[in-house]
């Protein structure tokens, strides 16, 4: 049995290698590929801590500023804090943190729009009427929202790079 599959994994191996299968992060010594480009992505300065947060998320996970700036991306974020659920118990309701955030990616070069997008994440917390708690609960929601919102851009930015370097 162990042969049968060490048989399978390799004919699997082969066809992967065969059908050009590559990690959409992955790169080589003469081809940086997507992480490359990413990296090239400058972000400017958030104007309130939402932000500030995705900016943050993005620039740790993409390397940004890690080299030549070819692309600059601009964010634009709204942040809303709504009621979700009233429980039974009226001293504890359900808030949600909604952030939605527009991003365009420009050439720096020639002042191209390359993509845009809107992206979002909703994260609720619990109200029980007690001040630092609800403080604390309201922050790490946002955190939370700003993270995802971050690691979608990411992601986006990643496919577009990768489908460019496809085509070219």
């Amino acid at each position: 049995m162990p042969r049968l599959s060490a048989i399978l994994l390799t004919v699997a191996a082969l066809l992967l290698a065969g059908c050009g299968y590559r990690p959409m992060y992955g790169s080589s010594a003469t081809n940086p590929g997507v992480a490359g480009s990413l990296a090239a992505i400058s972000i400017p300065e958030a104007t309130d801590r939402p932000g500030q947060l995705i900016r943050n998320e993005l620039i740790s996970s993409m390397q940004s500023g890690k080299g030549e700036e070819k692309y600059l991306l601009n964010l634009t974020t709204v942040v809303a804090d709504n009621g979700v659920i009233l429980k039974k118990q009226p001293a504890v309701t359900r808030q949600a943190i909604l952030i939605t955030t527009d991003f365009v990616l420009v050439d720096r070069a020639s002042g191209k729009v390359l993509t845009k997008g809107r992206t979002f994440a909703r994260v609720p917390y619990d109200v029980i009427r007690q001040p630092f708690a609800d403080l604390q609960a309201q922050k790490d929601a946002t955190e939370r929202a700003a993270r995802q919102v971050g690691a979608d851009i990411r992601t986006r930015l990643g496919a577009y790079f990768a489908k460019q370097q496809q085509s070219s």
